[in-house]
């Protein structure tokens, strides 16, 4: 089973606050700063002992933000009708270009020239 990184660093985070709530229960101090120092000590714990699980985090999120990235730029040339997946649609009408023209062009919003 192949369990995504952040998943991993998550619940790696989390059981070593349990870990370290678990050692501090015994101790006679309040319950609200048992939890803080749990998770100060969890904090620097994981920091050092999770760095695997982060920098593969890491990775996966840069890998994706790449992938998002790479095809929100395939989309933009689709859609401004620089892919090749349009065929010359509008060249096949007969007309000298006027139907390739892009909306919000240099006289959008302007109105019929006079």
């Amino acid at each position: 089973m192949n369990v995504s990184a952040a998943v991993k660093y998550t619940l790696g985070r989390v059981g070593l606050f349990a870990v370290v709530v678990a050692a501090l229960w015994p101790v006679d101090i309040d319950i609200f700063l048992k939890l803080i120092v749990a998770l100060l000590f969890s904090a620097a714990l994981s920091f050092f002992l999770l760095k695997g699980w982060r920098d593969e985090m890491a990775e996966e999120m840069a890998a994706a933000a790449e992938r998002r990235r790479t095809e929100k730029e395939q989309l933009r040339s689709a859609l401004a009708g620089d892919d090749q997946a349009t065929g010359g649609a509008g060249t096949s009408t007969g007309e000298s270009g006027s139907s390739t023209e892009q909306p919000g062009g240099s006289d959008s919003g302007r109105g019929p020239s006079a």
